[in-house]
């Protein structure tokens, strides 16, 4: 009885793999296109939070001034009622324009984020194309030897 001998997939599934090349330069370069559209993504973020965080801070501030000018004692009645409403008037003057700026600061966030994202999709199809370029021409001169090899 002959002992048969079984074939070793392993070192098959390894000669396979090696077959075919693996970029690393282009795996190595997509991460840092990554990470630097992370990083702008997130200064822009971070700008508008900021401008944000400021013009909450100022209308804040004003509001208080408004409040503490209105709390005032008054020699005449009639005078708490003005003064009442002249901040509530004040107060609505304010938050329209508080609230134009806030879109303005959102407007300027989402025109730089479209202009990051279609500068990254230029820059991904770029590589994607390169990439894939160079990977058909090595598996197909890697399929070439393999067939010349088992020829």
């Amino acid at each position: 009885m002959a002992a048969t001998k079984t074939q070793d997939y392993t070192a098959m599934f390894k000669d396979v793999m090696g077959s075919f090349p693996v970029d690393t330069k282009a795996m190595e370069n997509m991460f840092k296109s990554q990470s630097t559209l992370t990083e702008k993504m997130s200064a822009v973020a971070l700008e508008a939070a900021t401008k944000s965080t400021d013009l909450s801070a100022k209308w804040a501030q004003d509001t208080l001034a408004k409040l503490s000018t209105m709390t005032k004692a008054k020699a005449e009645p009639a005078d708490y009622a003005k003064s009442m409403t002249d901040f509530f008037s004040a107060t609505a003057e304010a938050a329209a324009e508080h609230m134009a700026a806030f879109a303005e600061i959102a407007k300027k966030m989402q025109a730089e984020t479209l202009e990051l994202m279609l500068a990254a999709g230029k820059e991904v199809s770029a590589d994607v194309t390169e990439a894939t370029k160079k990977a058909t021409a090595e598996v197909t001169a890697a399929a070439k030897k393999a067939t010349a090899a088992a020829a």
